[in-house]
């Protein structure tokens, strides 16, 4: 069951990724700006690689739910950020993201799906929200978020993918160990 809930969320991946060739000239920076901005931030990177670890970890349909609890939550966020409404403590939220999803990797922690989702799904909201708030003036904001909700669905697939690939090998404790560096970088970035 789970396989075949990854094979759907790689479908969803695809047909997003499919828009890059479809895109006039003039519009494609806010794509590539919205596609860029989680990629170039090691906070945003770390936290939805551990994602994709978590949602392994716990397994089953969350391979495909807590992935989509994120990546509706950080657009929620995104459009928050876009139209500049803003909520407190963004980069301290997102930085315990960080923290909190690789420490839950780290310990091996298998929660409820839906205490899964809601907790992936608060932190996205900060980091949708920073997102947003980003966008360059001139960027078409839908293609924005569908660059930024791109290149975040890769990190979660990248995550899962790490995760499958080194438990077959060496039984999920590279999964724990990879909890543990991201969660040991959040506190390395939050003390900078």
């Amino acid at each position: 069951k789970g396989v075949k809930m990854f094979k759907v969320f790689l479908s969803v991946l695809s047909l997003s990724l499919l828009a890059f060739g479809h895109t006039n000239a003039g519009e494609t920076s806010g794509l590539l700006h919205g596609f860029s901005h989680p990629i170039g931030g090691a906070d945003h990177l770390l936290a939805m690689f551990a994602v994709g670890l978590f949602a392994a970890q716990v397994g089953g349909r969350s391979l495909i739910l807590i992935p989509l609890s994120f990546v509706s939550m950080m657009l929620v966020g995104g459009i928050f950020g876009i139209n500049g409404i803003q909520i407190g403590f963004v980069e301290e939220a997102i930085l315990a993201s960080v923290v909190a999803i690789g420490a839950l990797v780290a310990f091996g922690v298998k929660l409820p799906v839906v205490l899964s989702m809601a907790i992936v799904g608060s932190f996205a909201l900060f980091h949708g929200v920073a997102h947003g708030a980003e966008m360059p003036l001139d960027a078409n904001g839908a293609l924005y978020a569908l660059g930024f909700i791109s290149a975040t669905s890769l990190i979660h697939l990248v995550g899962i993918v790490f995760s499958f690939a080194v438990s077959k090998i060496l039984n999920n404790k590279v999964s724990k160990v990879a909890g543990i560096v991201v969660a040991a970088s959040g506190v390395a970035l939050a003390s900078m």
